[in-house]
């Protein structure tokens, strides 16, 4: 159950695969607007042609506006509410093995107002990596080299292709706060009908603390997507 109690700012982050926008776009409306997140980290979003309108009427259907990603970070796209303040967004493109699917991964820095003019700066980054256990890891490593470079607090939201335990998942966590391990709640993401592996993951910085995670498995969300998201609240160590 999401709960938590502090006076320090708190960051509510969702993951979602949408699987490319092919289910029900109301039931997925729906299961994010009453998530309340401050930043969606979205796998298979538009990526092709009017992209860029297609990625902006998606987050302005869960009442929030578009960040980053879409084509250039080739399907992956960041998303937050008018609470977030977007101060720098890039994208990483993984190298295209031929007869593969080309993927890549978004990231966006950010900060939230607090009291006292206390300011929470982070960075959020997000990528889908690939279903080849060969391609996967390389990706796993290009990435996590990429989130490595960074000196701010990271969040991480992911696709993984794969569960924990596996040599592209201990790459990504490795250093990192696995937000179900935090809480104690491994339950699987995959398929939204039936789950049977935890394939979605939200991995906080060491410097921060989960003070909330579920997954999000009502009948909404299994209308949605074929993946079942992740929310997830965190906040820096006090």
């Amino acid at each position: 159950m999401m709960s938590s109690t502090s006076e320090t700012p708190s960051l509510r982050v969702l993951t979602y695969n949408v699987h490319g926008l092919r289910d029900d776009r109301h039931a997925l409306a729906s299961v994010v607007r009453e998530a309340a997140p401050d930043i969606v980290i979205v796998q298979e979003a538009p990526r092709r042609f009017r992209w860029r309108t297609k990625c902006a009427e998606l987050a302005h259907s869960w009442d929030m506006v578009y960040a980053a990603g879409g084509l250039p970070a080739l399907g992956n796209l960041i998303v937050t509410t008018q609470r977030v303040r977007v101060h720098e967004t890039w994208c990483l493109r993984y190298p295209l093995t031929p007869g593969r699917h080309l993927r890549g991964a978004a990231f966006a820095r950010c900060s939230i107002a607090g009291s006292d003019g206390y300011e929470l700066r982070f960075v959020v980054a997000g990528t889908h990596l690939a279903t080849d256990d060969v391609e996967r890891p390389r990706q796993a490593r290009a990435f996590t080299d990429a989130v490595g470079a960074i000196t701010a607090p990271v969040i991480v939201g992911l696709d993984a292709n794969e569960t924990p335990g596996g040599p592209s998942w201990t790459m990504v966590a490795d250093g990192r706060t696995d937000a179900a391990v935090a809480v104690g709640d491994d339950r699987p993401t995959f398929s939204a009908t039936r789950p049977t592996r935890r394939l979605d993951a939200v991995f906080v910085d060491p410097r921060w603390t989960v003070t909330a995670y579920k997954v999000i498995a009502t009948d909404s969300a299994v209308a949605a997507s074929d993946h079942l998201p992740v929310l997830v609240e965190a906040r820096p160590v006090a």
